[in-house]
Formats: structure tokens, C-alpha cells, sequence
């Protein structure tokens, strides 16, 4: 969760500074399907997915580190990709809305499922010792 937190975090920040440069690499805005309509739109995209996801990363770095962190990190990953895919699955039951079915859908509910499994071994793990 690192390196995949870390890197979208770093890739959301540096997005509008490449694209004004024209180099050529997938945008980042294209791949989640975006388009800014002002400036201050660049500076949600580095807040919110760039920001968020890069200390996202550092938390889990830290994690692997302090056992209590980590066992932050899992509880936080496995709340926050279970909320995200919950919202596109009730966003898909209004009518005439896309479906929520994609890729980023399929990573939140894998990561959803294997935090929710690390949480339970961690809980049992605990009652034993």
C-alpha cells in the first residue's frame, strides 16, 4: 500500500507541472477521468488525491515499522475503500447513472476484503496470547 498510495499521491501532484510542460506520459486527470474548469481545481486535485494519498503512503511506510500504526493504516485503508466502493455502488441505483463496476471498483473491494481478513487473524491473534 506504500508503494500504490505513494505513487498515485506523487503522480497527482506532479500532473498539472508535466502537462504544462507537454511531456509525454499518461495524465493522471485522463486516467481518473477529470478535467479542471479553474485554477483552483489544480490545487483540489494536489489536496485531495495527491495530498491525501501521498501521507496515505507515509503511513503505511510507517507502519511497517510501528505495529500500532500499521495496525492504524489497515483499519483506515480497509474504512476508506469500503466507503468509496459503497458510494459507487449507491451512486450506480439512480437511474440512468453509470454502473460501478470498473478497475478502481475491483482494487477497493480486493483491498476491502484483504483488510477486513488481516483485521480478523489481528483480532484472533490477540485473544490467544
Amino acid at each position: 500500500m506504500t508503494v500504490i498510495y505513494g505513487l498515485i499521491g506523487v503522480w497527482a501532484l506532479l500532473d498539472p507541472m508535466f502537462g504544462a510542460l507537454e511531456m509525454d506520459y499518461p495524465s493522471f486527470l485522463d486516467a481518473v477521468g477529470l478535467s479542471v474548469s479553474s485554477p483552483i481545481g489544480y490545487s483540489e486535485i494536489a489536496g485531495i488525491y495527491g495530498g491525501l494519498n501521498l501521507c496515505i503512503g507515509f503511513m503505511c511506510l510507517t507502519g511497517i515499522f510501528k505495529k500500532d500504526i500499521g495496525i492504524f493504516a489497515v483499519k483506515f485503508i480497509t474504512f476508506l475503500v469500503g466507503s468509496i466502493a459503497l458510494g459507487r455502488v449507491l451512486f450506480s441505483l439512480i437511474p440512468t447513472t453509470p454502473t460501478f463496476y470498473n478497475t478502481y471498483f475491483i482494487f477497493e473491494i480486493s483491498a476491502l476484503i484483504v483488510g477486513l481478513i488481516l483485521l480478523y487473524f489481528h483480532s484472533h491473534s490477540k485473544n490467544n496470547i
